[in-house]
């Protein structure tokens, strides 16, 4: 099909030849060599919502509508995708070598939208430079990580998001707060002090609504999540998927079947459901006993997310740091040398005891 012949094209720059690599921040190749650009063909239409209960039953939980190259981890698990032509690529979770030779054909479902890099690499590393240099006690080899532009890697994240028409009917509780008078016995005699008690009233209806974008990491495993303080993207930015805005990137396939990553959704629906009660029940704080949560006119996309990734390994415990590709916002955990705070330690004992001596 023609997507797949578009995936697997490698991109030649028409004036060298060479490779030619998505420009964060633009809808253009570039070529690194020469400097020539092309322009991303922007489809026509846009990307196309997928009906997600015809897909489950008629064709399939596991069916696929493309081919994808991938190299697997041996040692994390993750699986990955270059579109380019490569020598040598290391993981960009755990930074284990990766051999072309152990390249594996796999479906997919093809992703109906990507959120292009809106950050290129020198970018993306200066933000890293500044906060290691932010921190305090960092090791000098982790200063020496955030230098190094082998270290940094941009990765193309898989996401399910999900759509849904929402109806609950509920019966619960409105509870009112109000305040009684009461004495109490203190040791210099009686006070008195507002006490807050509730009042209960039966409350009972329905509530619907349109739930847009739920979005569930279709990678998660422990050691591969992104924290959720830079997991939030503008998702009204995403375009039509085209492969050609993966090249210079890695890709990782999902791992989350798209069924098990509905089974999480409705989680995150039930919870919006829950919001939305509590809010029609009104007063000041609710009970709901019973609920009837429905679902309608379901569907979903596959999409494709941008973060940098940089893993730093530190007496044998490996760090990880991620920086959202379109936001810029950080996170990660960070190593502490001993030896920087053994000798700062040392000194302000010292500077105690040079003070302390000419004191007397």
């Amino acid at each position: 099909m023609e997507e797949t012949k578009n995936s697997e094209h490698k991109k030649s720059c028409a004036n060298c030849g060479a490779e030619m690599k998505f420009k964060p921040g633009s809808h253009q190749l570039k070529c690194e060599y020469c400097g020539y650009e092309e322009f991303i063909e922007q489809a026509k239409s846009s990307f196309e919502e997928l009906e997600l209960q015809h897909y489950l039953k008629v064709v399939g939980e596991n069916a696929y509508t493309e081919t994808i190259e991938l190299l697997h981890c041996k040692n994390c698990g993750a699986n990955q995708h270059v579109e380019e032509n490569f020598k040598s690529l290391d993981c960009v979770y755990c930074s284990e070598p990766l051999i072309r030779e152990d390249i594996e054909k796999e479906g997919w479902i093809l992703p109906q939208a990507v959120l292009p890099f809106q950050l290129d690499s020198k970018k993306a590393r200066n933000i890293f430079k500044n906060w290691v240099n932010g921190i305090w006690f960092a090791p000098n080899n982790l200063k020496k990580a955030a230098l190094d532009p082998e270290g940094l890697h941009g990765l193309y994240v898989p996401y399910w998001t999900f759509d849904a028409n929402l109806y609950a009917a509920y019966q619960g509780q409105r509870g009112d707060y109000y305040y009684e008078t009461q004495r109490i016995r203190t040791k210099n005699g009686t006070q008195t002090q507002q006490v807050r008690k509730t009042r209960w009233s039966p409350a009972s209806g329905s509530v619907n609504g349109f739930i847009d974008d739920i979005l569930i990491n279709a990678s998660q495993k422990k050691r591969r999540e992104i924290p959720a303080n830079i997991s939030y993207w503008n998702v009204k930015e995403l375009v039509s998927f085209n492969s050609k805005y993966l090249s210079g990137f890695v890709t990782e396939k999902y791992t989350v079947s798209l069924k098990d990553g509905h089974h999480q959704s409705f989680q995150e629906a039930k919870d919006i459901a829950y919001t939305w009660i509590r809010r029609d029940i009104g007063g000041d704080t609710q009970r709901i006993h019973n609920t009837d949560i429905k679902l309608s006119d379901e569907t979903f996309k596959h999409i494709l997310l941008p973060v940098y990734i940089s893993s730093y390994r530190f007496n044998n415990k490996e760090y990880h740091f991620y920086i959202n590709g379109q936001t810029g916002a950080l996170s990660g955990t960070r190593p502490y040398s001993f030896w920087k705070i053994f000798f700062l330690v040392l000194f302000i004992l010292v500077i105690i005891l040079v003070i302390a001596t000419f004191a007397k």
